[in-house]
């Protein structure tokens, strides 16, 4: 199984063998106890939920307290289900009561980390769509604006989906393609190639590619 739950920790580099630098992303990813295993038969469809962070019953309401207690499983902060064919082989064999460790996770494999991007609030179409920008001289009016969305006499009004200035960020976002340089079992460490979405702090969902 090699999917799992962790937090954005920052980002470090390495120097490889032939002097070429790599940038990396330290997740904090698990452990994650199996909370539920959901089947065709029983709930409709096939996934694994999993928990993360431990915490206090205090920031947890009772139902969900009552979902972890059921499966045995310590108070977590955050649940997510992953589907079955996110898990890879031997996802069958899975069970409640489990925990998922980074020792999944093959030194060399690739895998697509999903988060929540940064959230930058309203931005003009320069920022948010990479609009280039109107002449600066000569008195011109139309510097930083979209310029024309529509026609006039028809259709008479805008379509829907233009690309125009608005809430920018603060979306969920996957990275595909993103090699697993390294990881560290004893401190629930993972290493990977590249930057992920998110904030430092944030939690992100870690899955093969």
């Amino acid at each position: 199984m090699a999917a799992i739950i962790g937090r954005k920790v920052g980002m470090t580099q390495i120097f490889a063998e032939d002097g070429q630098r790599v940038p990396l992303t330290v997740i904090e990813a698990g452990p994650c106890p199996v909370v539920q295993v959901k089947t065709e038969e029983r709930d409709g469809y096939s996934a694994v939920q999993l928990g993360f962070g431990a915490s206090k019953a205090k920031h947890i309401n009772k139902p969900e307290q009552g979902h972890l207690q059921k499966s045995g499983s310590p108070l977590m902060r955050h649940l997510h289900e992953f589907s079955m064919d996110d898990l890879g082989p031997g996802a069958e064999e899975i069970a409640e009561g489990q925990v998922v460790t980074v020792s999944s996770f093959v030194p060399g494999s690739y895998v697509k980390v999903t988060g929540t991007s940064k959230g930058k609030g309203y931005a003009g179409t320069i920022k948010r769509h990479n609009f280039a920008s109107g002449p600066k001289s000569h008195g011109s009016h139309n510097v930083r604006r979209p310029g024309s969305i529509g026609a006039a006499a028809y259709p008479a009004r805008v379509f829907k989906g233009q690309r125009m200035s608005g809430h920018m960020g603060a979306r969920q976002v996957t990275q595909r393609g993103l090699q697993v340089v390294d990881r560290d079992p004893e401190r629930n460490i993972l290493l990977v190639k590249g930057a992920v979405p998110g904030a430092v702090g944030s939690i992100v969902f870690v899955r093969p590619d």
